[in-house]
């Protein structure tokens, strides 16, 4: 990491004090995002802002040239991706939206196993929840949890995984090859923020993902559940965005067979690896998200 841009040098400094104590040298700190994005050292920028900023920091980042890593979610709204996207594709830079659970040995794993060696034969559907109790009534409406201008709400914020985890055990396409389903929807609003949403995505050859998310409520361990023809898989971890285990249990087996995979430190830097991999083939959006 070369330089860190923050709202000030102050938040800057302490960003580094509590998350790279001992990285030598220490990153430069500037004091204002633009910095950071004129900095001809930079080759790519991580945003990690609240939601409703991503479209702008990432316009402007790519404004000068640079690759960019947004953190989920990637915008507030389809149409904010699609302007991103577009000025990638105008300026020849990568783009992606930052869902690292997807670039974990886990995960990969798991889709090996369902996609190619289809352990539970084909895939019927999948249920995921991720419910957290954030106790948003404690909250003031400044919060970003709290103010739908901030992109307050479960889907936004957590419901993003339940969508991931279906997306990436319904189908194995990705871009251009992926399939596209139908989307059924319901939320449950307080004051424009949804505390509660629910997702069927329906899929052209009847697969379905039946997806849901919370702020009021705590998901059990076992958060996802992906049933075939031969049987069904469960994905267990303190929430959907930190998996730990799945096992898979075969049809009239009573005894699953278990598979547990450590993530050393935060886990961020597979996702990091994957784009280093991507950007030095020269593309500009991610095709390593399976391999």
């Amino acid at each position: 990491m070369v330089p860190i841009g923050s709202s000030s040098v102050e938040k800057g400094t302490k960003f580094i004090e509590t998350n790279l104590p001992n990285q030598t040298p220490a990153p430069t700190v500037y004091g204002s995002y633009e910095q950071t994005y004129k900095d001809p050292n930079v080759d790519i920028i991580y945003i990690g802002t609240p939601h409703a900023f991503h479209t702008q920091n990432c316009l402007d980042a790519i404004a000068q040239g640079k690759h960019v890593l947004c953190e989920k979610a990637f915008t507030l709204n389809a149409r904010d991706a699609r302007e991103v996207f577009e000025a990638a594709k105008q300026k020849g830079v990568f783009v992606m939206e930052a869902m690292w659970t997807r670039f974990f040995p886990l995960v990969k794993t798991l889709q090996k196993l369902v996609h190619e060696e289809k352990v539970v034969g084909d895939v019927i559907r999948v249920f995921c929840d991720f419910a957290m109790n954030m106790h948003l009534e404690s909250l003031g409406p400044e919060s970003r949890l709290k103010n739908p201008a901030l992109g307050a709400g479960s889907l936004l914020n957590i419901g993003i995984y339940s969508l991931t985890w279906g997306l990436v055990t319904l189908d194995s396409g990705v871009g251009e090859k992926a399939q596209t389903p139908k989307i059924a929807a319901a939320q449950t609003l307080v004051d424009g923020v949804d505390y509660a949403s629910s997702i069927i995505l329906l899929y052209p050859d009847g697969k379905q993902g039946i997806l849901t998310s919370n702020v009021s409520v705590k998901t059990p361990t076992g958060f996802c559940r992906i049933e075939g023809t031969d049987g069904y898989i469960i994905v267990e971890g303190p929430a959907g965005s930190v998996p730990v285990s799945f096992t898979v249990y075969k049809n009239e087996e009573t005894e699953g067979k278990k598979y547990e995979f450590e993530r050393p430190g935060k886990g961020f830097y597979w996702e990091a690896d994957a784009v280093a991999v991507d950007i030095a083939a020269g593309r500009t959006e991610s095709q390593t998200a399976l391999g």
